[in-house]
Parts: C-alpha cells; structure tokens; sequence
C-alpha cells in the first residue's frame, strides 16, 4: 500500500479505512462512499510529487527521488532512534545519556514554541545510508538530524542555539543543581561544534554534540543549502515526521503488520540508482567542483572502504577536479594538515590501521591527480601525507615491511664539504686546557 507523509498525520502500513476509491491523507482507501470519509488535515497532504519539485534534471522520472521504505528498513530506524547515546560532557560535567526520538520531538517542540516553524525532521548522511541497507562494512558514526526551518535574520539563528542549549538542560541527571548553569557553560560543556553559515545561497546552522567515540549527535537546522550532498550513497534523507508522531501514541509498539509509512529521498536525484550504488558498493558523484574540498578526503574515505569508482575513466577525470577544489579551498599546507587531521578525528576513532591504509589513498589520488599545483607545492604536500602516514604507524608501534617504506633523510651540513672523506676535522683548534679565570 502506497502512503505519503504529512505533518500532523500518520499513515500507516496495515490499517483498515473504509471509504470510497480515493487519496486521502497520504493512504488510498476504497469503499461505496466517498462523501462519508472525514479527511483530517487534508491542506497538510503531501505526495510524492511535491517532494520532486528540487530535481535538478527536468528529464528525470518526476518521483525517482523519493521511496518508501520496507519494514526492515523503518525496523532499523526505530532501533536507531530508540538507542540511548551518550553525550559526554568534558571536564567535571556529567554524561548526559540522550535517546534520540526524545531530543529531536523536544527540539521541535521547542522551536515551535518559540515561533520557529518546523517543515519536516530528516535523518540525514551515513545513519540513514544504514537504515537503508545494513551490511555493507560502513560504520556510521555522526547522528545528522537536519531540521527544515526558516532562518530570515540573525535573530533566528540565535533563538535556535539558545533552544538547543536549552534542552541539554533537561538530560542533566538527578541531583544536578540547574539553577546556575548558563548557556554559555553548557556549550562549553557538551558542544563539539557550532557552525553557522549566513550567505545569500546557503543559510544553515549545526550544533555538534560531543562523543568521545565519535558518533556526535548533529543538529542542523536549515533554511537553504546549495550542496546536500558529496556522493550518491551519502545523498538518503528520510523523513521522520510519522515516526515521531508514532512514538506520541499511547501504544507505540511497531510490527510489520502495523506501522507508519516513512518516506526516504535521495537528494542525489535518483533514489533507486543511489541504492544500487550503496548496494555494490559504487561511487558516484555529480559536478564535485562544487562541493568545499571537492569531496576528495571523503572519496578516499570510500576507496579504503572498499567502494569503486562505477565507472573508472569517469573517475579518473573527477579526481582532477576533486584535487583542484581540494587545493582552492585549502591553499596552506597548515590548512591542509588540520583538514586531514580533523577528518581522521571524526571519522576513524578506533580504526588505526584504516588511517594508515587511508593515508597512502589520498598521498596516491594527489599524487596522479593533481595538476593545479606547483612543482615544490605538490612535493610538500606529498611529504606532509607521508609523514602523517609514519606518524599514524609509529603511535600503533607497528613496523612496515622494509621492501616497501621509502625512507628520506637530509644529509649532514658537512657532507657538502667536497674535502669531506671518513675522518672529519674540525676548522678550529679546541684548546685542551681551559684557563682557570
């Protein structure tokens, strides 16, 4: 049975309607009369086809973005947003331990309370690329929520991170004394990151929750972004709207027989494309000259993981344009060192051999597809990358396989001395007896 969501109404998968031939809150329900059915929140109605109106190519199938997931996969969403995650707190605060139905409902809430109207919630990124198909040897590590909201000046955006400040409030555990507690320490207490970006074309804000073991709870509220996406296995939303509206019903137990319809899109443009590649394990991607850093650091993530180009002499071209953006956008090697630094932070906690074997991805991706760059350029960034690389082996303590490390070293300054032979002598005389004043 086919189901649309809209906010302020659940259609589920399972539940008996008797009315006439018709479409109605999303469910397509049959019965002799249709002037009997009472249609509830019938202005709230959204099909697929509205979701279709942002497709980038008019030759697309008007509804290829969007599908509708199976039990297993709205099964593996429950387990997702049932699962308590820790937000740890640094220093003496305590561990705030976050289910995250709750503190997504209770954002919503919050915000609407605060006159900021929320469109539909999405689960967004690795998290929802695993709902989506569960075996494919990619852990997801950041909880990206994006929030649909509009963001007209600059007030917003501060009424936003006061809100979310605001509920950490409310996870602190018993005993806590909330009285003095501002928002200014509870940022600095539980916020990984805060990010806000105010541009003509792109107007969003995130509030990072910090984890230690690197599955950050990530709120983005976003009124308009130009790039959702780097890749077509990272491009899945899923709209979360009737699952929260679910979890608000008294029973909320779900079965395969009973539970909501919910709605995936893939923001790449073409949903069952984008599942095959996630399926087998393809990259694709789409003008990645567009996207900050050219989404090289995140196709090296890929590579290492397994991933292959769909088609290889495409690849080999995009590389070119994923090292060129990489290098505009990050044009100092120190800028460059704290990039990679960071993405291996947040994405290989745990992973210490990956961090290696992704290392010598990226330093081989730069070196056979850079052409941006100077000569001198290019060999520092190369040398930066390998010694990162050595760097990563020798805090594991491992030793390489000698037939294939390259070692560099400089010379000694005398070695240039062209009188140079296996005895050294000194230019000065060094007296060997020192006077005593």
């Amino acid at each position: 049975m086919a189901a649309g969501l809209g906010r302020g109404t659940v259609s589920y998968y399972g539940a008996f309607i008797s009315t006439n031939s018709g479409l109605c809150g999303g469910v397509w329900v049959n019965s002799t009369s249709f002037s009997d059915f009472e249609c509830f929140h019938c202005t709230l109605l959204v099909t697929k086809f509205e979701a279709c109106v942002r497709m980038e190519n008019k030759e697309e199938s008007s509804c290829s973005s969007v599908s509708d997931l199976t039990w297993e996969q709205v099964s593996r969403l429950n387990d997702v947003l049932t699962e308590v995650v820790p937000v740890h707190g640094r220093g003496n605060f305590p561990t705030l331990e976050v289910q995250l139905k709750d503190i997504v409902a209770r954002v919503r809430s919050h915000l609407e309370l605060s006159g900021i109207r929320v469109k539909d919630i999405r689960l967004n990124g690795s998290t929802a690329s695993h709902v989506l198909v569960q075996d494919i040897g990619w852990s997801y590590k950041d909880l990206d929520f994006i929030f649909r909201v509009d963001l007209p000046t600059e007030a917003e955006f501060r009424l936003v991170k006061d809100v979310v400040l605001g509920i950490l409030l409310d996870f602190l555990p018993e005993g806590v004394n909330k009285e003095k507690i501002t928002p200014m320490t509870l940022k600095e207490a539980y916020v990984q990151k805060l990010v806000k970006v105010n541009t003509e074309q792109d107007r969003w804000s995130l509030i990072s929750l910090s984890n230690n073991n690197g599955r950050n709870v990530e709120l983005k509220f976003v009124d308009s972004i130009r790039r959702q996406f780097e890749f077509s296995v990272d491009s899945f939303q899923i709209v979360l709207d009737s699952v929260l509206s679910h979890y608000e019903q008294p029973a909320a137990a779900m079965s395969e027989q009973f539970h909501p319809a919910v709605r995936g899109e893939s923001v790449y443009g073409d949903f069952n494309a984008a599942l095959g590649h996630l399926r087998n394990k393809l990259i694709a991607t789409k003008r990645p000259e567009e996207i900050r850093g050219g989404g090289l650091l995140k196709y090296c993530n890929l590579l290492v993981r397994d991933f292959r180009p769909a088609n290889q002499e495409e690849f080999k071209a995009l590389e070119r344009y994923m090292c060129s953006r990489f290098f505009i956008d990050f044009p100092d090697i120190g800028e460059q060192q704290r990039k990679v630094e960071a993405y291996l932070m947040s994405h290989f906690i745990g992973e210490e051999k990956s961090k290696y074997d992704y290392l010598q991805i990226l330093r081989k991706v730069v070196n056979e597809s850079t052409v941006c760059l100077m000569g001198h350029e290019r060999r520092q960034t190369l040398h930066l990358l390998s010694l990162m690389a050595f760097r990563v082996l020798a805090e594991q303590s491992a030793i390489p396989d000698a037939s294939c490390v390259t070692c560099y070293y400089q010379p000694a300054p005398y070695i240039r001395d062209h009188n140079f032979s296996n005895y050294y002598v000194a230019n000065q005389n060094i007296p060997t007896w020192l006077p005593c004043n």
